[in-house]
Order: C-alpha cells, then sequence, then structure tokens
C-alpha cells in the first residue's frame, strides 16, 4: 500500500545477508522529507520502487509504505508538521531525507535556507521525537547540487557541512545513518568521467533521473537491513 508522496527508490543488493528479523512482521515505514521524496511516489520513484523490493522480499509480511514529502521543505518545515503527516500513522520506521533545501536556499534572493544551528536543533527535535514515540530512525544526509565530482559545485563546502551535521545528530542520538552524501561523491568519482554538472543520477544537479532513483532505493534498503541485523 502507498500513501502520500515519497522518497526516491530503487531495487535492492540481493546478494546482501538477510537477518531473519530484518523487517517485522508488521511495518510501517514513512519517508519524511522535500521534493526528492515527494518524486519518489511517482512510478519509477525510489519510493515505489522500494515498496516493491519489500512486498517480493518479505511476502509475510504486512508492510505499509506512506510517503511524506512535500516540494520546498526544509528541516523547521519537517518540524511543523511531523506530528500530522508522520506521527499520526503511527509508523515503526522512519526515514527523513532532508538538508538540501536548507542549503540551498541560501541562493535564493531572499537567503531563506537554514542556519546551522536551526538545522542542528531541528534535527535533534524531529529524531528525539520519533524515538519518543517508538519508531526507528533513519537519517539520510543530503546528497548533492551539482554532480561534479571535483568539490567545484558552489554549494559543495556548506552541504558537507550540514551532511556532517545530520552524522553528528544520528550518531548522538543513536539513530541509523544512510550516508547519501558519502555514497554519491564516491559514485560520481568514479562513474562521472565527464565531471558533468547533471544528468549522472539527476535531471537537474539535484533531483533524481531513474538511475539516481535506483541507487538512491539501493543504499536505503541496504541501511534498513543493516539496520535490522543490529537490533
Amino acid at each position: 500500500m502507498l500513501v502520500l508522496a515519497t522518497v526516491v527508490l530503487g531495487g535492492c543488493n540481493d546478494s546482501a545477508p538477510e537477518a531473519p528479523d530484518t523487517i517485522k512482521d508488521v511495518e510501517r515505514i514513512v519517508f519524511f522529507g522535500d521534493s526528492i521524496t515527494q518524486a519518489g511516489a511517482e512510478p519509477g520513484g525510489y519510493v515505489r520502487i522500494l515498496e516493491d523490493s519489500l512486498t517480493a522480499r518479505y511476502p509475510d509480511k504486512d508492510i505499509e509504505v506512506i510517503g511524506a514529502g512535500i516540494s520546498g521543505n526544509k528541516v523547521p518545515d519537517l518540524q511543523a508538521r511531523l506530528e500530522r503527516d508522520v506521527l499520526a500513522h503511527d509508523p515503526t520506521t522512519v526515514v527523513i531525507y532532508i538538508g538540501i533545501n536548507d542549503v540551498w536556499h541560501w541562493e535564493l534572493p531572499n537567503h531563506t535556507g537554514t542556519s546551522t544551528a536551526d538545522y542542528e536543533a531541528g534535527l535533534r527535535a524531529i529524531v528525539d521525537t520519533l524515538q519518543t514515540s517508538g519508531a526507528r530512525v533513519l537519517l539520510c544526509t543530503p546528497s548533492v547540487i551539482g554532480e561534479k565530482h571535483d568539490g567545484t559545485n558552489p554549494q559543495d563546502a556548506m552541504l558537507d557541512e550540514y551532511a556532517g551535521i545530520s552524522r553528528s545528530v544520528a550518531q548522538e542520538l543513536g539513530a541509523e545513518t544512510c550516508d547519501l552524501r558519502a555514497d554519491f561523491i564516491a559514485y560520481l568519482r568514479a562513474h562521472n568521467t565527464e565531471n558533468k554538472e547533471k544528468d549522472v543520477l539527476t535531471t537537474d544537479g539535484v533531483h533524481l533521473n531513474p538511475a539516481g532513483n535506483q541507487f538512491v532505493a539501493d543504499r536505503i534498503l541496504q541501511a534498513l537491513e543493516r539496520r535490522r541485523e543490529r537490533m
């Protein structure tokens, strides 16, 4: 079952070992984020692919995938709608994929990005609230704003800083991390031989193309299964 809009997802790594309790008998997985998450609910999006992968992989489980992505959202926006769009579903797992707009919007004429202090405090509040509710949290680092592999995209340094905050918050609060920032950089170094700004994993340097949907899906599914193996 798919509800609302979600993040980008693809297939899974079938060679990865499965733990006996990788997925609970009843799972409600909410994907919480921005336009990347919203687009994931469309055909070929990573959430749709993930839903299909989980259904095929765990046919004996009751798995509901719920998308909660809204275009343009930043961390403060997620805070404002956490109760309505996530907690109201009583999720067992929440995947948070956020941070692009928190950085990108500093480049807008009105400079509406999120300060590092507000970004960190907001993430802490979201993760803490979700964990208190009993949900397991997988926090994704923000991926890319431009696909050049040599660090010359204009927002690279700031994205690295915000991704570092996401990692730190996850580690300190005991949440799991899907380090999409590091994964994208490693992939682009290996595969973006022409050092293009887009069209490798994205359509415009940010939003995922089919290859990007598959890539993110693989990373998130692997992270979900690693988390269960540790439980």
